[in-house]
């Protein structure tokens, strides 16, 4: 493990959620797509299911992405305003059979606010160890997908779009029609 496992999964859950926007369309189109989003990167506590609360998480994606193409100067600054503006007191806790981690704003905070501010704990935590090389844009050329590339060898280079099967299946084929002319 590169980083603690609330990092990662931060990391991890801050990159789908940008990715729920992009040129494929709207990712969470209605509150069930959040729904399903919150159930499979692991949220607990608050989720109030209404059109507010996914009017909400939309609006911190841009806020986000720009994370992906900022210098660590404005890396530092996005992140500061998220912890500012959420209030967050980090604190060591423990629920639902987890080691102890770091939750930065209480488990009823509104879904938004839990979402930017682990965001913001776990893009922190990049900057204090200086990687945030890590934060990668697909390399796919029809892709504008980010990605945490948290390999030991810092060798991802696609989305988990499918976009190294398709990088993998063109250089295939480039190969075999070169093969046969």
């Amino acid at each position: 493990m590169l980083f603690a496992h609330d990092t990662e999964c931060g990391l991890t859950a801050t990159a789908a959620l940008v990715n729920t926007v992009g040129r494929d369309g709207e990712g969470l189109p209605d509150v069930a797509a959040l729904a399903e989003f919150f159930t499979a990167h692991g949220w607990t506590g608050r989720h109030e299911q209404t059109e507010a609360e996914l009017r909400s998480v939309r609006e911190l994606r841009p806020r986000l992405r720009r994370v992906w193409y900022a210098d660590e100067d404005e890396v530092v600054t996005i992140v500061n305003g998220l912890l500012r503006e959420s209030a967050a007191l980090p604190q060591l806790i423990r629920h639902d059979d987890e080691p102890y981690h770091l939750h930065a704003v209480p488990r009823d905070a509104p879904l938004a606010i839990r979402m930017a501010v682990e965001a913001a704990m776990a893009l922190a935590d990049l900057v204090r160890t200086g990687e945030l090389s890590r934060l990668r844009i697909c390399d796919h050329p029809d892709c504008d997908n980010v990605l945490v590339d948290l390999s030991k060898n810092r060798s991802r280079r696609f989305c988990d779009a499918g976009c190294g099967n398709r990088a993998a299946v063109t250089a295939y084929r480039a190969r075999k029609a070169i093969a046969r002319s």
